[in-house]
């Protein structure tokens, strides 16, 4: 058995992708944890900017929401909403957006939903002006469904240079990091196919948890296992953060 959650080496392997030069677009949930991660083992100059505006943050334990004092109080500097959206994410000055996903089978009738989410936020803006996009998701049929009824935010559409032919001249969706794999997008059709497989799986469990017959890519690597120090500062982290938030 691992010593790890499938969970944890999502969060790990999101992290080893980001670099000091980065300016990265940081989403709540797991796309934070797995940026600070980055930020406190092997890239401590990285630039973490929130949608509230927080530029260069150095958060202690990871926030609960874009609105949390935490970002502001170790922000470099905070600027407003539309100051960030128009002058940092439209112009070009991010290199990676770090997204979540969700996706739900069946919400309800509209008027009475079962469950209604609270929106796209600022994912539709930053999926496609920041230069690239990673996005962590936990791998299931429920989420990797074969075709969406309602797209919030656009990856690479019909696939080839669909994106180009709408105007927008960023890369897209480069990284899709689950708690089974990462998978890239093909270089011509841009289909999501399976690069590494994290230690453990199977080819028959990732197809078992996705909604569409899975491509793999020509060659398929092992994703090397969490080290002690990565787990060891992730659970640090989570750790001061369910402290402070039980306070």
């Amino acid at each position: 058995m691992s010593d790890y959650t499938g969970n944890e080496i999502m969060t790990v392997v999101a992290a080893r992708a980001l670099r000091n030069e980065d300016v990265c677009f940081v989403g709540i949930g797991a796309p934070s944890a797995a940026c600070n991660l980055a930020r406190l083992t092997h890239a401590p100059k990285i630039t973490l900017i929130y949608e509230s505006g927080t530029i260069a943050t150095r958060p202690d334990v990871l926030p609960l929401s874009i609105g949390d004092g935490e970002l502001c109080d170790t922000a470099l500097t905070t600027v407003s909403v539309p100051e960030m959206f128009r002058y940092w994410l439209q112009g070009g000055r991010i290199t990676i957006g770090f997204l979540g996903g969700a996706q739900i089978d069946r919400l309800g009738p509209y008027a009475r939903p079962k469950v209604r989410l609270p929106g796209g936020g600022g994912a539709p803006e930053i999926a496609t002006q920041c230069a690239q996009i990673f996005i962590t998701m936990a791998q299931s049929p429920r989420a990797f469904v074969d075709k969406l009824e309602f797209i919030t935010s656009f990856g690479h559409g019909e696939g080839g240079d669909h994106r180009r032919r709408l105007g927008i001249h960023t890369q897209g969706p480069t990284k899709l990091i689950t708690d089974l794999c990462v998978m890239e997008p093909d270089p011509v059709s841009r289909e999501m196919c399976v690069a590494s497989i994290h230690p453990g799986v199977t080819r028959e469990q990732l197809q078992a948890a996705t909604g569409w017959p899975l491509k793999f890519a020509s060659s398929v690597t092992e994703t090397p296992a969490p080290t002690t120090r990565e787990l060891g500062v992730l659970r640090e982290l989570q750790e001061r953060t369910r402290r402070a938030h039980a306070a």
